[in-house]
């Protein structure tokens, strides 16, 4: 029976070629962008994922919450809260461990003593905790040996890189930062790339020195503290413990209101607020932002299938007539139509399977990761296609089998089946539902493409353009240097301003520190602190409101504020701030200046309260203004000269514009996505359409040819069939305009600086979705106007 039902749903499909084409079309490309949807969200909740402890292990993060309203939350932590916790929590936590992120110089010599690896590497200094916490998979070694200082752990690809085979390197040794030799004493791994640790090279807590070691109002992001909780013991039940903990620690001078919390490892990868050391985190709700696009897509494809069949019922009428005179049930009448769907569904897939193929290089470039169309490596993609293709076929052929399968045999037979049996309303409701989520997507990508238009032209305070940003090297030998590198290369034609700083005025980078003003007590917030000297703002084209620069010095303690820190600190009159005495985490020194307020991080956040200070040992940065004409000589110049000067180290740069675009990339890729779907669904909800008018045509050709030949213009013929559409889509935006606003509204949010929602996305949507259906469906319409009518009447 199954096999015969198979035959003519085939031979029917192959009759109903325009039919089956439309259907296969729009269900193979909603099926493809399902399926790339799918394989990037199981990517996404793939993270952090596989460790035996996974559901005990939490990080402490830390926050900070001002009376003024103005927040602030870190993923680092004061560097001795991992030894104060291991001390205080001793019966809830079974381990902690703090990791350090940092960067230096690896060198490695060959058996003669000649340098045959020198490069720049991010690096971890980690305590053995750690490997407690999180059971890496060990090739060599163990993890207790890291508490002796000067030892280290790589991962197998960084093993090989270095001793050419990994099996050879423990026992190896190299130089770190042109100071310390490390012993390799253990080789795990690599891990996997859909991991918030991008950890190459671990090296022993004991060789990490800060100054900070001991200080409570210091916090940077690169300072990490991972625990593992004992079994038994209930997050929720440390909150008093630890509201009691920071109490303890953190003094009356602190900003008063500090605190930390336990994040649950399986939500590091998922909470952009705080980050991770990969830098690779994807917000929960663009997550489901993309299951709600992949839902609008299918349910786009299914709609036009649903259409087409109950328009095209009345076609086979008197098929379905002779099945029910011979005897067939409404049963078997319901398998034989849905047999035809998961047919039609079944060839859509095979489709859906070469266009996710040739899409996926795109897909892994616009996401930078590693995906592979692969049903044997990743079992779950094929479970979901076999899902997808059920729902699929059930939603799109259930109901016009019913509708089919329902009708009169008498009336069926005689050819009298009405053309709007087969639910002309509900198809009617189907166009609106369908046009309502093309719209919905339009409005979006449009918000979308002029929020990311008004963050590029948006100023920020400082000039990023065509400054480059070189890494310098700041131990106590390359610092009798820098003098030398600032002179050599204010030499190179096309090079206007440098200057030596810690960071961009705008970076990733930031510290915050306790403070006081005018010698009070400390302030109830914490200042944004930077670092560089005398030509900080002129090369970055800061504009001060009163006072000056830096007096050019090493030793002269001064500092420039910006207009922020002043309105925290109510003080109105930028003038009376100079002269004024501030004090941050113990280092005294003079306000000389107050600049302008700049965008210390990205466009969703705030103006931080900021303080610059010259400090020597805090020069990490060479940022080099260029003229735009010369950049590509000039910066090859640059780069020759600091080889020259630093021949021990290895040069590394980048740009600041790239550093500031860093910031908006999953808005990016979000927008990127947008764009491609709303053209996918336009497609889609337009080749339905065509399919829809053409069948509408086809049932009213006799209803023409009459009107013609009483006198009716081929205008007035266009019109009567595009009427109903184009009163359907106008329907269809009035329907989607709230969705969208409130869509929009809600991701705009997200921004401390957005543009306003105003009226004409909206309209736009409207005139692209009105001016696109017009086009549809005239195209079909005009020819049935101009059909002649001596065709259509003649067998009368």
């Amino acid at each position: 029976m199954f096999k015969l039902n198979l035959k003519i749903a085939l031979r029917n499909l192959w009759k109903n070629k325009t039919y089956t084409i439309i259907n296969i079309l729009g269900l193979s490309i909603g099926m493809a962008c399902c399926i790339l949807i799918f394989m990037f969200i199981n990517y996404q909740m793939s993270y952090d994922k596989g460790y035996k402890n996974e559901d005990q292990i939490y990080r402490v993060v830390s926050t900070w919450n001002y009376a003024d309203g103005n927040n602030f939350s870190s993923q680092g932590v004061p560097l001795p809260l991992a030894p104060a916790l291991r001390n205080d929590f001793s019966a809830q936590l079974e381990k902690v461990s703090a990791i350090q992120q940092a960067f230096g110089i690896v060198k490695i010599n060959d058996a003669k003593g000649n340098e045959k690896l020198k490069t720049q590497e991010r690096t971890f200094y980690i305590e053995p905790e750690f490997f407690d916490i999180f059971d890496f998979k060990w090739l060599a070694g163990q993890a207790d040996e890291l508490k002796n200082p000067n030892t280290t752990i790589l991962t197998k690809e960084t093993a090989t890189r270095f001793f050419g085979d990994w099996k050879n390197a423990v026992g190896k040794s190299f130089n770190y930062q042109n100071n310390e030799n490390y012993k390799v004493i253990g080789v795990i791994d690599d891990l996997p790339k859909n991991s918030s640790f991008p950890i190459r090279i671990v090296l022993s807590y004991k060789n990490y020195k800060n100054k900070n070691m001991d200080r409570w109002g210091s916090c940077s992001s690169s300072s990490e503290c991972y625990v593992l909780l004992k079994k038994g013991v209930d997050i929720n039940s440390l909150s008093a413990p630890m509201a009691q903990f920071v109490n303890k620690y953190y003094t009356d001078k602190g900003p008063g209101k500090e605190g930390h919390h336990f994040q649950a490892l399986s939500q590091i990868h998922y909470d952009p607020e705080y980050g991770n050391f990969a830098g690779n985190t994807m917000p929960m709700k663009e997550i489901y932002g993309l299951m709600v696009i992949g839902a609008f897509l299918m349910l786009t494809a299914c709609i036009n299938f649903i259409n087409l069949a109950t328009a095209q019922s009345i076609s086979r009428s008197k098929e379905i007539g002779v099945r029910k005179v011979m005897g067939s049930m409404r049963k078997q009448l319901i398998v034989q139509f849905l047999t035809e769907t998961f047919s039609l569904t079944l060839i859509a897939l095979l489709f859906a399977c070469v266009l996710t193929e040739a899409a996926l290089p795109g897909m892994r470039n616009l996401f930078n990761i590693d995906m592979a169309f692969n049903i044997f490596q990743y079992p779950s993609i094929f479970l979901f296609m076999v899902a997808l293709t059920v729902v699929v076929a059930c939603l799109s052929g259930f109901y016009p089998a019913l509708v089919m399968s329902g009708f009169s045999p008498a009336l069926a037979i005689k050819n009298k089946v009405k053309a709007n049996t087969g639910g002309l309303g509900l198809r009617k409701v189907l166009v609106v539902v369908q046009f309502a989520l093309t719209v919905v997507l339009i409005i979006g990508t449009l918000f979308i493409i002029n929020q990311m238009k008004y963050i590029r032209e948006r100023p920020i305070g400082f000039n990023p353009s065509a400054i480059a940003l070189v890494d310098i090297p700041n131990d106590s030998i390359s610092r009798t240097r820098f003098d030398v590198l600032k002179s050599r290369i204010m030499q190179v034609p096309g090079v206007k301003n440098l200057t030596l700083c810690m960071s961009a005025p705008s970076s990733s980078n930031n510290n915050e520190s306790n403070f006081s003003y005018n010698s009070s007590k400390d302030a109830d917030f914490q200042v944004n602190t930077k670092v560089g000297d005398e030509n900080y703002f002129k090369t970055f084209g800061l504009d001060f409101v009163a006072g000056r620069a830096f007096s050019k010095s090493d030793t002269i303690r001064e500092y420039v504020v910006n207009e922020t820190l002043l309105k925290r600190l109510n003080v109105p009159n930028p003038q009376e701030a100079v002269g004024k005495k501030l004090n941050i985490s113990g280092r005294s020194g003079q306000i000389v200046g107050v600049v302008k307020d700049f965008n210390n991080n990205s466009l969703r956040d705030g103006i931080s309260p900021i303080a610059i200070s010259t400090y020597k040992k805090g020069y990490y940065t060479m940022a080099v203004k260029l003229d735009s004409k010369q950049i590509m000589q000039g910066m090859a110049d640059i780069q020759k000269i600091w080889n020259n000067v630093f021949p021990e180290y290895v040069y590394s740069s980048s740009f600041m514009d790239d550093e500031i675009n860093s910031y908006y990339e999953s808005e990016k890729i979000m927008g990127t996505l947008f764009k491609v779907f709303a053209g996918v669904i336009i497609f889609i909800s337009f080749i339905g359409l065509f399919g829809l008018i053409s069948f509408v045509a086809a049932q009213r050709t006799k209803e023409v040819a009459i009107r013609r030949v009483l006198g009716a213009s081929t205008f007035e013929l266009v019109k009567m069939l595009n009427g109903s559409f184009l009163l359907m889509v106008f329907i269809a935006n009035l329907v989607a305009w709230p969705l969208a606003y409130v869509f929009v509204s809600k991701w705009l949010n997200g921004f401390t600086y957005r543009i306003n929602v105003s009226i004409w996305p909206f309209v736009i949507a409207m005139c692209i979705s009105l001016i696109i259906t017009l086009i549809t469906v005239s195209m079909r319409s005009l020819r049935a106007a101009k059909a002649n009518a001596i065709d259509a009447l003649k067998y009368e």
